[in-house]
């Protein structure tokens, strides 16, 4: 693929209905999740997006049997697969390459996978992923730029000093065949996690807690074939949220899960913006001027590290001195180097972003650093007067399914165009 620059000119308001696609951050882990699979298994819901077309290469390349319909469907029969490692190419593709740690070790009893990919956000450590292997009877390290861990699953008590998802999501995947029981205390509660659990369980595993702190599996001989649909993305139902209050607009967001959306729904209403919601669709409708609010990312269910940089840029025009402060990632504020280009009052002080509201932003060129501040470059570009070049757009195509599709279809005027 070509290099391109993405072309937003702002002012428009956002109106109309959007439907959420399936969820990236579950896809990427019941994709790996397929190979525990004894039978053919097929995940349905898939977003059309980079992380996943690089888990299909990696699944073939393992020796598994792919059919892939971007956008619908993919078709796995894992019981071909009988490679334990993939090359750097693919691991630094997605951050998430390092799931098939634990899917292989649960497979194979033997992985070895190269150091992930993924955005630039801050230090993203392994050590409770390898701390969780080690816990149930494997032997884990990272050595020459690799993670390996092998051994015979007996299952175990796991104490995560901090809550990972990564970490949880591994020690599942790597639980789920394992001799004997294991319990994971300090798990990661958020909605992929219960949805890699359901997974799991559709194809007989025993897996009780997902959704809580404490997570048990009973490891289980066999898992049988299972067709199974993704949940929508959480992720990207909270950029469209925000992107329809940044403009001022009036969007109806459907196919979503409000109650994944309610730590963003709360602030939306805080800063004044119109929120409502029914089964699976979330309204949202503003009608007066964006107060400023203070936000501090937290773990599920508080306010998500992701949706942390779409709603930066939303508060540099709220009325007001906004406070934000990131716990999760300390490399999330970079976005913001950015969007001061187009005239945002912003000052960074370590975890800790303080956005003086101004009465508007201007056009400016710009670069995406990472997945979701491409995503914040987008919401910075739609409020602005005039048209806005966003550099390096590959980042948020790997999170987002034709976003720019989606916001032209609630009015945005929004295009791509390639670089010569």
């Amino acid at each position: 693929m070509g290099k391109e620059r993405m072309l937003v000119t702002g002012g428009h308001s956002l109106e109309g209905q959007v439907r959420v696609s399936g969820g990236k951050n579950t896809a990427v882990a019941v994709i790996p999740a397929t190979l525990l699979s004894d039978e053919p298994c097929t995940i349905e819901n898939l977003p059309d997006i980079e992380d996943v077309h690089a888990l299909a290469d990696i699944l073939a390349e393992l020796g598994a049997k792919v059919d892939y319909e971007p956008g619908r469907l993919m078709r796995i029969d894992p019981r071909p697969a009988e490679g334990i490692s993939i090359s750097y190419h693919n691991a630094q593709r997605l951050r998430a390459s390092y799931y098939l740690l634990g899917s292989l070790l649960g497979r194979c009893g033997h992985a070895k996978i190269p150091t992930p990919g993924g955005c630039e956000i801050g230090t993203r450590p392994v050590d409770q992923h390898l701390k969780g292997f080690r816990a149930i009877g494997a032997e884990a390290g990272e050595i020459g730029g690799m993670l390996t861990a092998e051994g015979e699953l007996t299952g175990g008590d796991v104490f995560f000093d901090m809550v990972t998802v990564g970490g949880t999501v591994n020690v599942m995947l790597a639980a789920a065949k394992a001799k004997g029981n294991t319990t994971i205390y300090n798990a990661a509660k958020e909605p992929h996690i219960v949805d890699l659990a359901n997974f799991l369980n559709s194809m007989g595993a025993r897996i009780k807690g997902a959704g809580t702190d404490i997570i048990r599996i009973r490891g289980v001989q066999y898992l049988h074939g299972s067709t199974y649909a993704v949940i929508p993305d959480q992720i990207e139902t909270g950029t469209l949220m925000i992107a329809a209050a940044a403009t001022g607009g009036d969007v109806i967001i459907s196919g979503c899960i409000p109650t994944h959306m309610e730590a963003l729904s709360a602030k939306l209403l805080e800063m004044g913006v119109k929120v409502t919601d029914s089964d699976d669709a979330i309204r949202v409708h503003v009608v007066g001027p964006r107060r400023a609010i203070n936000v501090k990312t937290q773990v599920y269910p508080g306010f998500p590290t992701d949706l942390q940089q779409p709603m930066s840029a939303l508060l540099t025009t709220a009325k007001g001195t906004s406070i934000v402060t990131e716990t999760i990632f300390e490399q999330r504020f970079r976005h913001l180097d950015e969007i001061r280009r187009m005239g945002a009052h912003v000052r960074v002080m370590g975890r800790t972003a303080i956005i003086e509201g101004v009465s508007e932003l201007y056009s400016a060129p710009m670069t995406a650093t990472d997945l979701r501040a491409g995503a914040a470059l987008i919401i910075a570009s739609l409020m602005a007067r005039g048209t806005s070049e966003i550099y390096e757009p590959g980042f948020i195509d790997r999170g987002y399914e034709h976003i720019e599709d989606k916001l032209r279809s609630l009015g945005a005027e929004i295009r791509r165009e390639a670089l010569l």
